[in-house]
This record gives structure tokens, C-alpha cells and sequence, in this order.
């Protein structure tokens, strides 16, 4: 069983910047992806952005250039730097991670709200 804890959500103004982190613990030898999804209301889940354990990264297409994830392998832990924030970020963010036996896991997510 693997646990996922999210933090770093909250409320910004457009144009700030919010870091937002996501640490694995439990049955872990080794994480193939971590990333993060979100969800707007009545949207679908949606890619924000993947990194593998070889630091290959993969971003949705209205974050890039805006955001920037990373993860420390030794720590189980993946970041999300997202800078100049729009209101449409606005949306629940989750954190997940595929093992390399295709186990996939979810954190309870973390909310984003973008607003002045």
C-alpha cells in the first residue's frame, strides 16, 4: 500500500505563484511516474504534468512554460512550481503515482484557487 500526502495548495492572486508538493511513503522500492492531474468543476481530470524516474518530464499544453515539476527520488517526493497563475488554474490538484508493477495511486487532492 502506498500513501500519498499533498501540500502547498491555497489561494493566490493571477500572476503568483504557488509550489506544491506531494510525498510517497509505504510498500516502496521504486516509483516509475509521479505527476499531477487536476479538476475543475464540472470539468474532467486533466494532465498538468508527468515526470519519470529519469527525470523525463511531460506537461499539459496550458501549463508549459509556466510550470515545472521535479522530484527527489531519495525522498519519494514530487514538486509542482507553478508560476504566473491564471484564474482557469483554478481547480483541485492531485498527485499520482504509477510503480513499476503498473500499481497506481492517487493522493486526496490539494486545492488551487487563482482569484483577486
Amino acid at each position: 500500500q502506498v500513501q500519498l500526502v499533498e501540500s502547498g495548495g491555497g489561494l493566490v492572486q493571477p500572476g503568483g505563484s504557488l509550489t506544491l508538493s506531494c510525498a510517497a511513503s509505504g510498500s516502496i522500492f521504486s516509483i516509475y511516474v509521479m505527476g499531477w492531474y487536476r479538476q475543475a468543476p464540472g470539468n474532467q481530470r486533466e494532465l498538468v504534468a508527468t515526470i519519470t524516474s529519469g527525470r523525463s518530464t511531460k506537461y499539459g499544453d496550458s501549463v508549459k512554460g509556466r510550470f515545472t515539476i521535479s522530484r527527489d527520488n531519495a525522498k519519494n517526493t514530487v514538486y509542482l512550481q507553478m508560476n504566473s497563475l491564471k484564474p482557469e488554474d483554478t481547480a483541485v490538484y492531485y498527485c499520482n503515482v504509477l510503480l513499476p508493477s503498473a500499481l497506481n495511486y492517487w493522493g486526496q487532492g490539494t486545492q488551487v484557487t487563482v482569484s483577486s
